[in-house]
């Protein structure tokens, strides 16, 4: 989501703590959000619903105002990647829907985003999410100390690349965040391993790829926000935001913190004890 700025921020324990809270707002907004979502309904309205439900949990959005943006989600639809603003245009069957979504408490952010088939799904369409989903919790699973940063780059990339020729795009990638949305360091989704800043305990981050069914290549609309595919191929894009802990990766924007992929593939985590 958007660019990220400002030094490498390192948590205690308990700014984690905090962090988490931010988290679990933006895990169940967006759960509200997917089962909203439908045939019919507009991206405005699930704007709507987003912004109600920040009310009634006393959060506040990371998106809206951020260099000027003007909604609380970003909705992009089809080729549309990410960063498209909500808008009247009701969902129709067979479109594929990435929201992404912040939330802020207590001055800790939380970043999210899931991808959503709307109506009959489409096995193109499936398979693109699914292998988008499964690159972004590989990648999760290397947020563990002592790792490179591209160590989370080459695993997100080499799940993408076992799919059908995804596009994966290069321009955009995750990047760290805790008090600010978007702080270093930033986080691409494509890379050999062993290269980088280390990772060390304290450091918070947003994992997210993006690819598409066609070319990576992608340009940006003249409402200077929204980024589509040059070729007009459809997009998926996924993103959790991970604390690396002394324990292992713990997920914070993830209802269960990680636990159950990290204990299907044998990686230590503090999730399971903190859930």
């Amino acid at each position: 989501m958007f660019g990220r700025k400002n030094k490498i921020e390192i948590k205690t324990p308990a700014q984690f703590d905090k962090m988490r809270v931010a988290g679990l707002v933006v895990a169940d907004i967006l759960e509200r959000l997917r089962n909203e979502s439908g045939v019919g309904v507009t991206t405005a309205d699930l704007d709507r619903i987003a912004r109600e439900e920040l009310v009634k949990r006393g959060a506040t959005p990371s998106f809206l105002g951020y260099y000027g943006y003007p909604s609380v989600i970003c909705s992009s639809v089809n080729d549309e990647v990410v960063h498209a603003i909500p808008n009247p245009r009701p969902l129709q069957d067979g479109d594929i829907l990435s929201i992404d979504f912040g939330a802020i408490v207590d001055g800790w952010h939380g970043d999210s985003a899931i991808t959503i088939e709307i109506g009959a799904p489409v096995s193109a369409h499936t398979k693109l999410s699914d292998t988008t989903r499964e690159s972004m919790w590989a990648g999760l699973a290397q947020a563990q100390a002592g790792n490179k940063i591209s160590d989370i780059s080459h695993a997100v990339e080499a799940v993408l690349r076992s799919g059908d020729n995804y596009g994966v795009l290069e321009e955009y990638g995750g990047h760290g965040i805790g008090t600010k949305m978007h702080m270093d360091p930033f986080v691409p989704n494509f890379g050999a391993p062993g290269h980088g800043l280390d990772l060390v305990v304290g450091m918070a981050l947003a994992i997210e790829p993006m690819a598409t069914l066609g070319s990576r290549h992608v340009k940006t609309l003249a409402d200077d926000w929204t980024v589509v595919t040059v070729d007009g191929s459809y997009a998926s894009h996924w993103e959790h935001t991970v604390a690396i802990t002394e324990q292992g990766p713990w997920v914070l924007t993830a209802h269960d913190g990680g636990a159950e992929y990290f204990a299907a593939h044998g990686i230590s985590s503090p999730a399971s004890a903190k859930n």
